[in-house]
Parts: C-alpha cells; sequence; structure tokens
C-alpha cells in the first residue's frame, strides 16, 4: 500500500508553529512529522506528516480541523510516494560516518575501516539508527567524551533502535549494557546487530514499553542513560528517567530538533539535572546532562 505525503507550504516560522501543532494533535502516535526547507532565499518551507494510504481521510480531517483555527489560509497538499525497496535503495552510496573515534559502516564498506576506528557495523533496515542521522551521530560523539572522562560501570541505551549506541558503548567500555525499545521489531534487529558486531555478552536486548518494566529495576540504577528518542516523550518521562540514574551519572538525549531544545532543557533542569554541553548536527542537537 502506497504511502502519503500531506503538507502545507509556508514559511520557517510558520512551519515551527505548525509543527508545534500537529505534534500536540498526534502526540505518540505512529505518524511521521517533520519540516524541510524547500527555498532558503524565497522562505518557502514545508510541514508534513506522513501516513499509509488507509489513514489518510482521518489524518487529513484531524490536520484540516487542527489547522484551521491558527491557519484558515493553510493549504494542505498532497503527495503520493512511491513504493521503493528502501532498505536496498538507502545502501546506494551510503557512505561510512565518523562520529568521534567510531566509525560507523554497512557491510558493503568494510574496507573503508582503520586500525584505529572503533568500527560499528549496522546496514540499513527496519529499525532506525545506521548513524547518518545527525542524532545518532551526535550521540556518538557524547558518549565518546562522556565514557573516557567519567566513571561507567553500566549503561542504559533506551529506545535502541538498531542498537548502535548500546554496541558503541559496549565497545568502549567492557560493562553491562541494557538495550531497551518499545518496538520488538527493533528489539530484534539489535540483537543480530549485537551479534554481528561480535559482542557475545553484555547487552541485554529488552522490549520495555515503559519504565514499569522489571528489567530497569533488575539492571539499574545506571551511571549513563543514552536516549535517542523524540522531544515530547524525553519531556514527558524526565522525572522516571533521573529516576533511574545513578548519583553522578551521565545522561544523552537526542531526537530533539534545535527549537525543541529549550523545553527539553527545562524540563530535566527540573529534575535538578545539569546542563554539561549541546551538540548541534544538521537542526538537531544532543544534549548532555549529569547529576551532580
Amino acid at each position: 500500500m502506497s504511502e502519503i505525503r500531506l503538507y502545507v507550504s509556508t514559511s520557517e516560522k510558520q512551519a515551527e508553529e505548525i509543527l508545534d501543532l500537529l505534534s500536540e494533535v498526534f502526540g505518540e502516535e505512529d505518524f511521521a512529522i517533520g519540516t524541510t526547507e524547500i527555498d532558503e532565499k524565497k522562505d518557502i518551507w514545508e510541514a508534513s506528516v506522513y501516513m499509509m494510504a488507509e489513514d489518510e481521510a482521518d489524518v487529513r480531517s484531524r490536520i484540516e480541523e487542527a489547522l484551521g483555527p491558527a491557519f484558515p489560509d493553510a493549504v494542505l497538499s498532497r503527495e503520493v510516494i512511491p513504493d521503493v525497496d528502501w532498505v536496498v535503495k538507502s545502501l546506494e552510496g551510503l557512505k561510512p560516518v565518523r562520529a568521534g573515534r567510531f566509525l560507523v559502516h554497512g557491510s558493503h564498506d568494510r574496507d573503508k575501516v582503520r586500525s584505529s576506528d572503533i568500527a560499528i557495523e549496522i546496514d540499513a533496515g527496519q529499525a532506525f539508527g545506521t548513524g547518518h542521522h545527525g542524532t545518532t551521530a551526535g550521540c556518538l560523539e557524547v558518549i565518546d567524551r562522556v565514557v573516557r572522562a567519567r566513571k561507567v560501570r553500566n549503561a542504559l541505551d533506551l529506545g535502541t533502535g538498531s542498537g548502535v549506541l548500546a554496541i558503541a558503548v559496549r565497545k568502549l567500555k567492557d560493562i553491562p549494557v541494557l538495550a531497551t525499545d518499545i518496538d520488538p521489531i527493533a528489539v530484534g534487529v539489535a540483537a543480530e546487530n549485537v551479534r554481528r558486531n561480535g559482542i557475545a555478552s553484555g547487552i541485554r536486548t529488552v522490549t520495555a514499553p515503559g519504565f514499569h518494566s522489571t528489567a530497569f529495576s533488575e539492571n539499574g540504577p545506571f551511571d549513563l542513560i543514552i536516549a535517542n528518542i523524540l522531544a515530547r516523550p524525553l519531556i514527558k518521562m524526565a522525572p522516571q528517567l533521573v529516576a533511574n540514574l545513578a548519583p553522578g551519572g551521565s545522561v544523552v538525549l537526542s531526537g530533539i530538533l534545535a527549537s525543541q531544545r529549550w523545553k527539553v532543557l527545562a524540563a530535566y533542569n527540573g529534575a535538578r539535572l545539569r546542563h554539561v554541553r549541546t551538540i548541534w548536527r544538521n537542526g538537531w542537537v544532543t544534549i548532555h546532562l549529569d547529576r551532580p
């Protein structure tokens, strides 16, 4: 079944406002929402929602209802996205990515690994996180700094996706890592990637829809928590995430648009974490905080 994109063409400022509004409407539902710059000089941006064709009528109605009061002149356009084998397509020209000491590469680029690299092999697949997105690369940079500078005895990769961040921690240091995701498919992919990278033990992959899972109490509290998710759930889970952080521990947060960083920082400052640094990559930020 085809995928549909419903979008509004507008200015950068209004695109951000529409993005915030649509994020409120759809919350954590399984629809991708984002903005794209079309023409920098003319300040033309698009705010889009992606869905399968069977969901289009309902999603269109909800978008129009949401935009009506604040953006009565907004015109909702439609694009049918052709069916493509994205696994094959994404491997075409997918170059290795360097982040800190890490080199994240596909199986087709094993010959690009240098002797000094900490190599992580991840092929594009069903789970998010090949290292090419600014959020994943930003997390890798911060993880490298934290593990070198601080005493880390265990770690949590929350929303593990492909498992790339859990693998990175384990390759840096021989410590136990818990890798969780709400999606059982992602957990299976992560487990396979752990094996692919020659890690026989030390990473536990678990399907966990929330912090009520016993996996967290059995393996925590954690000296390092990495959560590359999205701003809204990060803000919502701040108290629970910090409750699972060991004294003196570090938190690495990403999946955050630059415009959303202040809301995320406010939530975690309110939970008594201290901001250490923010890394910017392609409109996304990765935030490092610690527990004094």
